[in-house]
């Protein structure tokens, strides 16, 4: 895996700097979504680049784009609860993981292929029956603070094992697992590595050191460089953001050293979608660099998954290769035991799942 993910990440980087325009999408597909008229997105990436997107979606073709913003985790619970008769036609960003959960219980749409996928740089970054196809990629990491580290005489973590350390007690910032798609990734990463009762093991001992567990799986990152957060567990794009563009330059980005996971935002249509041919054109302008650049300029510093599209320059400039990727993470594994490795986790935490610290607003 290591090997095929660099070779991944050197064709990134030695893609042209020049944008190649959106080419036009099939023009019976476009006159069918705009007889429709609008459309509603669910996006789970940040709210800037969701925002960005469907503009950029409504000033190209003149339909109406509605849009919320709400994590990984609560997105299932809204179209599960809604059971066929979705109140949104597309699900925009996030991880992969819930995604994968909400198609095997029947609630994504795989009928369209489209024709921009023809640009993803692996098959890797789209689901093998089609219910979703990736954007962007993110690798998991952890973001500290500096200036508080040193204030408490204490060095950053290294690796996975080093954040189960006493003197890290009620420094830590996660996410929940029951809203946040991030700690789903987490929990499938160390039980893999680790094995699965060892795994969970793991993460009840870090739950010991862990001070809160945001809604979202960015809510960590947002408060390391106000230092109320002293070490976020999470996707270090979201930490570059902290620094290149809410000036915390007391940010320090650890990826571990004994290997992580990465996330793959997708995007995808709901079963049941009211709108299902501007859907299927937002699914074609979502795998175009017409949208995906507006990720670099709205403050998201993924690696980019297509091939037409230019890259973001920081996660170069901040060293973050996707050699990171432990060779042994199988994705595909993670799809299948997603749902079962989160239930097992919080069943082992018992009472702890249920404090004051998982939040959910």
């Amino acid at each position: 895996m290591k090997k095929f993910l660099s070779l991944v990440l050197v064709a990134i980087m030695l893609m042209s700097c020049a944008s190649v325009a959106f080419a036009e999408a099939d023009a019976d597909l476009v006159a069918a979504a705009k007889a429709e008229g609008e459309l509603v997105v669910y996006g789970s990436c940040e709210e800037p680049y969701l925002a960005a997107a469907c503009q950029q979606f409504e000033k190209l073709y003149g339909i109406k784009t509605q849009f919320q913003r709400l994590s990984t985790g609560e997105v299932p619970t809204k179209i599960e609860e809604e059971n066929g008769n979705p109140s949104a036609d597309v699900w925009f960003g996030g991880t992969n993981n819930p995604y994968d959960a909400l198609a095997a219980k029947g609630f994504l749409d795989n009928s369209y292929v489209p024709a921009n996928a023809s640009h993803l740089l692996s098959d890797l970054y789209k689901d093998p029956n089609g219910y979703w196809y990736g954007i962007y990629t993110g690798i998991l990491g952890f973001m500290v603070n500096t200036d508080e580290l040193a204030r408490l005489g204490l060095e950053a973590p290294q690796t996975w094992d080093d954040l189960l350390k006493p003197e890290y007690k009620n420094l830590i910032w996660f996410s929940n697992y029951n809203t946040a798609g991030t700690p789903k990734l987490a929990a499938n990463l160390m039980l893999q590595m680790k094995g699965h009762d060892d795994g969970i093991k793991y993460l009840v001992e870090l739950d010991k050191n862990v001070q809160q567990y945001t809604k979202s799986g960015s809510g960590p990152s947002k408060n390391v460089g106000t230092g109320q957060c002293v070490i976020g567990i999470g996707f270090l794009h979201d930490g570059i953001t902290q620094i290149l563009d809410n000036g915390y330059d007391n940010v320090g980005l650890v990826i571990p050293a004994d290997g992580t996971a990465c996330e793959i935002g997708p995007v995808a249509i709901f079963k049941g979608a009211k709108h299902l041919n501007a859907a299927r054109l937002f699914m074609e302008f979502a795998l175009s660099p017409d949208c995906v650049e507006l990720a670099d300029d709205t403050g998201s510093y993924q690696f980019l998954v297509i091939d037409n599209a230019q890259q973001p320059e920081a996660a170069a400039q901040f060293g973050l290769t996707l050699d990171a990727v432990w060779d042994g993470y199988d994705f595909a594994k993670a799809v299948e035991d997603t749902t079962k490795n989160v239930e097992d986790v919080i069943n082992a935490l018992g009472d702890a799942a249920t404090d004051g610290r998982f939040k959910t607003e």
